[in-house]
């Protein structure tokens, strides 16, 4: 499973490759469950459902913003990808991480 993770994770991370930015405080989240339900990872849908990965963006998208305050990013691990989640899905994945430092304060797109 470890590597199954893995896969669907670094497939986020190339998805967003082209719009991602290390430092930003715009970012979107991603549903890991459904992103591996979509990519064939049935396994990992329901393990991972409404668990969100972070991608940083390099500008806004357009449509509805909200401010979310950087302390709620505590134990979250980012990749060489520039994509962030949470402390146990970083170990679990078997990924390479750091720890994420978010901003101060982060705007969540939803697009």
């Amino acid at each position: 499973m470890k590597s199954d993770l893995g896969a669907v994770l670094n497939m986020i991370g190339e998805d967003y490759r082209d719009q991602v930015s290390n430092d930003s405080r715009y970012y979107v989240e991603v549903d890991i469950g459904a992103k591996a339900e979509s990519r064939g990872y049935a396994g990992l849908e329901r393990r991972f459902h409404k668990i969100n990965a972070i991608v940083r963006l390099k500008h806004p998208l357009p449509g509805m913003r909200v401010r979310v305050d950087g302390r709620t990013f505590v134990d979250y691990a980012q990749f060489d990808s520039g994509v962030a989640v949470p402390g146990y899905v970083a170990r679990e994945s078997g990924l390479p991480f750091r720890a994420f430092i978010p901003n101060d304060s982060m705007i969540l797109n939803f697009a």
